[in-house]
């Protein structure tokens, strides 16, 4: 997906990005909030041993889903969209599903450790997270 509107190839600052994570985090609260009532509504047997571990995979794939569709349709959240950034390829490109459904993976993991995925990206010579980096992907600044 290349576009005359990206300005560099590199990454937006790390606290920019960091803000956008927390904008990111309010919305992504309530798409969670919504989908965990649906899920309460569905299965009420909260005592079965299978329900914690059901409702957190749940709640996993419903985050993984609001990503990956959003990164595979234009590339950009809301979040992203109000801070001007874009999820591409390393060469520019839109992301397929299966390098977004990587690159939510590896953020997951890289957030779950303590967020060494995001802090990655103060060392990291294109300021990349390494979840970007082991996905093959990149977030550039839009014009």
């Amino acid at each position: 997906m290349n576009s005359p509107e990206v300005m560099k190839i590199s990454a937006p600052g790390f606290w920019r990005r960091l803000l956008s994570m927390i904008y990111e985090s309010l919305l992504l609260t309530a798409v969670l909030f919504i989908a965990s009532f649906v899920f309460h509504l569905i299965f009420r047997d909260t005592a079965s041993p299978f329900f914690r571990p059901a409702f957190q995979l749940y709640l996993v794939v419903v985050a993984g889903t609001y990503f990956t569709w959003f990164w595979t349709h234009g590339g950009q959240t809301l979040p992203m969209q109000t801070w001007k950034f874009r999820v591409v390829t390393v060469d520019g490109k839109g992301v397929n599903l299966q390098r977004a459904v990587a690159r939510y993976l590896f953020a997951v993991i890289g957030i779950s450790l303590f967020g060494c995925g995001i802090f990655w990206a103060l060392l990291d010579r294109e300021r990349q997270f390494l979840h970007d980096r082991l996905a093959g992907t990149r977030i550039v600044k839009l014009g």
